[in-house]
């Protein structure tokens, strides 16, 4: 199944250093988060991938085009080192497609400006490109019901602030943890339908245009995982992802481990998703 990854972000939140890499290409690491969630889904078979560039696509590509092996692989070098032998591979049977799909673009758009090479494929996967996750993949396309053309990974908000309660005088009755409440945000991982373009026009929103149109006709999905999620929106947010990296098995690298996540207590049963409030 094709993976469309939304690659023109530009991550100025999570900069520290001066540079002018796009979102999708800050490091975890010694690799790009970019290539964090293209080794997820390749774990789960999904290895056909279509890049969505704007901002800092000559990035994206050369990273690409000069991919080294050698960095998470181990190898053995021979013949006065003119001979590597690569003991393991990321990427022989990847298939990436390039797209610039514009600086500024909305990324309903972006989806539209590669629907081209979705071919005749009625389902596909999407990410922003910036999240990780163990969700189990697999077993999110195969609940998605029939007549939807689309899912998201409904997840707690990884946000540390409290939600002030106060009275019309402004005395406090009340400080809550934002983890600690019934809410739930968008984890952008999408399992879709090529329905949903039907609710997608020029220049729209994937999520407030396209998923709210659907979700009205009762055609979407939100799927609750209460496994791990984390985004990678600021700096600190980064530092705890790179803490977990260098644990050596971070929970989303699913490719280490010996087997998939089971859809069980984890993942609820699929819910309808109420129609979010258009702007």
């Amino acid at each position: 199944m094709k993976v469309v990854l939304f690659c023109g972000g530009l991550g100025t939140r999570i900069r520290t250093d001066g540079s002018a890499l796009p979102k999708p290409m800050t490091p975890i690491g010694n690799r790009p988060i970019l290539w964090h969630i293209m080794r997820y889904y390749a774990h789960f078979g999904h290895t056909e991938f279509i890049l969505c560039l704007g901002y800092g696509a000559k990035a994206v590509k050369d990273y690409f085009l000069h991919y080294e092996e050698t960095e998470s692989n181990d190898f053995v070098l021979r013949n006065g080192c003119k001979e590597v032998e690569l003991l393991g591979s990321d990427i022989s049977d990847w298939t990436i497609t390039f797209v610039d799909t514009g600086h500024e673009t909305a990324i309903g758009e972006r989806l539209r400006r590669v629907r081209q090479h979705l071919g005749d494929d009625e389902m596909f996967l999407a990410n922003y490109g910036d999240g990780l996750s163990d969700a189990p993949m697999n077993d999110l396309i195969a609940t998605l019901p029939d007549h939807h053309v689309g899912s998201l990974l409904s997840v707690s908000p990884q946000d540390s602030f409290h939600v002030v309660g106060a009275d019309a005088d402004g005395n406090l009755t009340g400080l809550v943890a934002v983890a600690d409440m019934d809410m739930r945000i968008n984890g952008g991982f999408f399992v879709l339908r090529q329905g949903i373009f039907d609710y997608l026009d020029e220049g729209d929103d994937l999520v407030m245009n396209g998923c709210v149109r659907a979700a009205e006709d009762g055609r979407f999905t939100a799927n609750r995982y209460d496994g791990f999620w984390a985004c990678m929106d600021t700096v600190k947010e980064r530092m705890q992802l790179e803490e977990l990296n260098r644990t050596g098995n971070p929970p989303w690298a699913v490719w280490r481990k010996e087997s998939e996540p089971a859809l069980g207590d984890d993942v609820a049963p699929v819910v309808t998703l109420a129609p979010a409030p258009v702007p």
